[in-house]
């Protein structure tokens, strides 16, 4: 009885969030008050959700599995934002192509050269901010919030203080239209990625032998290590493979805003932060699940009531945390 009992509540626990998700979609409905306006926020919401956990699905992970607070998180953002910048000249005949695959395949090829740089850079910066203080939060905290401001001086004195360009091919622009739903082009390229993206992690922690040692060194790391295991190695591929997924979502929200600065990463800071407290610390089903109930609901309140929409971040993350104090999902979900 008790393990029948403890199972409906686990498939609950499941559940929750989506339904939550579906709640605050139906209730805004009748609020909008138009279906196809209604339908094109909700897409938009889900891209903004995307490309918001495609950010902080890196910075999830590195507390989930390192337990490192890294501030500095959006630093690798701005540099892949650069990066996809200065990538985009080289690959303007194929960006600039007629052809939607061209165009596509152009956009992959800045996309992956923007993690490149920046997951290279992730392995000079664990080795010089990050390793000195694992284990001290405090430390973790003011030294990545020092190491963020020093990529951005560094980002200006590369490409300089002007504000950047990153346009999106034309093939990739404007809407489709949908039952008469207005749906951008862009945006559903970035339900797919995402949506791929969570799979993909999903798969990874859960049914391969990489992502059981991993986990398995977070619960002990002593043991792991005496199987033969170097299980440092595996959590600097970590923070490594954080902060490509960084660059990533920085070359996507380059592409999605088209102009940009270099606090385009520190501008997004809270956001992620918020993310990653609502949906359970180091847990990437609740990064993905809060990233989606925040996007939702920041469109949602900016068409009803643009006044409030700066308000909405702060009113979610006290919402949740009153319902369910450690977020979304228990850590490493």
């Amino acid at each position: 009885m008790n393990t029948a009992l403890q199972s409906m509540h686990g498939r609950w626990d499941d559940l929750a969030a989506p339904a939550v998700i579906a709640v605050l979609a139906l209730l805004a409905l009748p609020l909008v008050g138009s279906a196809p306006t209604w339908a094109t926020l909700t897409l938009a919401g889900l891209a903004m959700g995307m490309m918001l956990f495609i950010m902080a699905s890196g910075l999830t992970l590195v507390f989930g599995l390192m337990d490192v607070l890294n501030l500095g998180h959006a630093a690798f953002v701005a540099v892949g934002a650069y990066v996809a910048t200065s990538l985009a000249g080289p690959l303007a005949g194929l960006l600039k192509s007629a052809s939607a695959p061209a165009a596509i395949a152009g956009m992959a090829l800045v996309a992956v050269g923007a993690m490149a740089a920046t997951a290279l850079l992730g392995v000079v910066f664990e080795r010089i901010f990050i390793r000195p203080v694992y284990g001290n939060h405090l430390k973790q905290i003011l030294i990545t919030i020092g190491a963020m401001i020093i990529i951005e001086q560094l980002v200006l004195a590369l490409w300089g203080a002007q504000q950047m360009t990153l346009s999106l091919p034309e093939p990739v622009r404007g809407n489709i239209e949908v039952a008469g739903v207005a749906v951008e082009r862009y945006r559903l390229v970035a339900v797919v990625l995402g949506l791929g993206l969570y799979l993909a992690l999903l798969l990874l922690f859960n049914r391969s032998r990489v992502g059981l040692v991993i986990r398995a060194g977070v619960e002990n790391r002593d043991m792991v290590e005496a199987l033969g295991y170097r299980i440092r190695r595996l959590f600097v591929g970590v923070f490594v493979a954080s902060a490509a997924l960084a660059g990533l979502g920085g070359a996507m929200w380059g592409f999605y805003r088209e102009q940009f600065t270099a606090a385009i990463g520190a501008d997004l800071l809270v956001q992620m932060l918020i993310i990653v407290v609502i949906g359970g610390l180091g847990s990437v089903r609740g990064c993905f699940y809060g990233a989606v109930l925040l996007a939702l609901t920041q469109n949602y309140v900016a068409f009803l009531l643009p006044d409030f929409a700066l308000v909405s971040n702060v009113a979610v993350m006290a919402a949740v945390l009153l319902w369910r104090p450690r977020g979304l999902y228990a850590p490493g979900r």
